[in-house]
Formats: C-alpha cells, sequence, structure tokens
C-alpha cells in the first residue's frame, strides 16, 4: 500500500497534531486521563464554548476534530463511527446533536472545527495556562474585538458631529476675542490664542 493509498484510510486534521500526547495529571492513571477527555469532549459538544486549563484543552481539541471529522465523512450508518460517537459523548442526546447538528453545519468548512483561544491567568492564585475552546459557530459572543470600519454607526456619526461644533464654538470664541483686542487675525495670532488641546483636528471615526 502506497502512501496515497495510507492517506485516504483516515481524513485529514486541518489542526496542528502533537508528535505525543500531552501527560495529564491524575490518580487513575491511564483509566481516568481518558474519562477527563471524554467529559471534555462531552462538555464542548454540549455547551459549543468552555474554559479549561490550556493542557488539556489542547489534548481534548484534537479527540474532537477526529470526532467531527470521521462524522461528516462516515455518516450515522457507519458502525465503527457510532461505537465512537457512544464512546466519547457521555450524554447520548448528544449523539443526535453531533449527525444531526454539527454535521450540516461544518461539511461545507474548510477550517477547523473547532477553536482555541489562550485566556487569562487567574490572579491571585495558581499560575495554570488556561483556554477556551469552543466549536465555530456557536451561538455566544465573539471572543475577539470587531476590526471592521465603523464610522457609519451611530455613536461614531454623533461623535463627528459634537467635534464639528466644538471646532464652531472655539472658531467664534477666538473671533470674539480678536474683535475685543483689535488685533488682525492670522494664522500665527489664531495658533497663539489657541492651546494645543483646543486647536480645531480632522474628524478620526472610531474603528
Amino acid at each position: 500500500m502506497n502512501q496515497a493509498e495510507v492517506s485516504k484510510l483516515m481524513s485529514q486534521l486541518r489542526i496542528a497534531i502533537r508528535p505525543r500526547h500531552r501527560n495529564l495529571k491524575n490518580s487513575d492513571g491511564p483509566e481516568g486521563r481518558l474519562n477527563k477527555l471524554r467529559k471534555t469532549v462531552t462538555a464542548l459538544v454540549k455547551h459549543e464554548r468552555i474554559e479549561l486549563n490550556y493542557q488539556r484543552a489542547d489534548e481534548a481539541r484534537g479527540y474532537a476534530e477526529r470526532l467531527i471529522s470521521d462524522a461528516i465523512r462516515h455518516g450515522d450508518c457507519h458502525k465503527p463511527t457510532m461505537e465512537m460517537a457512544d464512546f466519547w459523548l457521555l450524554e447520548k442526546q448528544l449523539v443526535h446533536k453531533l449527525f444531526k447538528v454539527l454535521v450540516p453545519r461544518f461539511e461545507e468548512y474548510k477550517v477547523s472545527a473547532t477553536r482555541m483561544y489562550k485566556a487569562p491567568k487567574e490572579y491571585p492564585g495558581w499560575y495554570r495556562k488556561r483556554a477556551v475552546l469552543e466549536l465555530r459557530g456557536n451561538p455566544y459572543p465573539s471572543l475577539l474585538p470587531n476590526q471592521t470600519n465603523n464610522r457609519n454607526l451611530l455613536h461614531n456619526v454623533l461623535m463627528d458631529e459634537a467635534k464639528k461644533d466644538y471646532r464652531r464654538e472655539k472658531y467664534a470664541e477666538i473671533a470674539a476675542q480678536i474683535g475685543s483686542d483689535g488685533t488682525q487675525p492670522g494664522v500665527g495670532s489664531v495658533g497663539e490664542n489657541m492651546t494645543a488641546s483646543e486647536q480645531p483636528k480632522e474628524p478620526n471615526p472610531q474603528a
């Protein structure tokens, strides 16, 4: 069997996989480690966004990706895939969610089904790397800031108009002061009568 045929046996995941598993500390040995990962995968499918230790999140992410990938590839009529879903999902009603909700959501995706972010550490307390693991397309607000141009949003339009009103008032005050002093208006005199904070600037809408 050549390399091309071997690659067809298992779908390629869209995340980086470590060459060896992480050592998750627990008192029950390998069985306890596996039970922790099963609980994590179950919680991820159920809640679609969870926060936990970084090492455990990174390890469970690969198993969740494999479960979703095989469900998309083989469907709910494939016995080994159904056995895998039954093993990893401790709450059996989530098997239905996997095939009827998540598979239609991710079958056209060209990226991974999950995302993972580093979370702030707990302070004061032990220093533990935390992470947020989530399924794409979940109903929660995005964890990333909105970087799109928001110039036409209402609060930015109101801020622009407030800046214009402020500049008009300042120019009127300067003109009145120049008129009362009897000095000739000019660029130099205007600049000298204004502080750095009072000098008009071009509108700069918030991003």
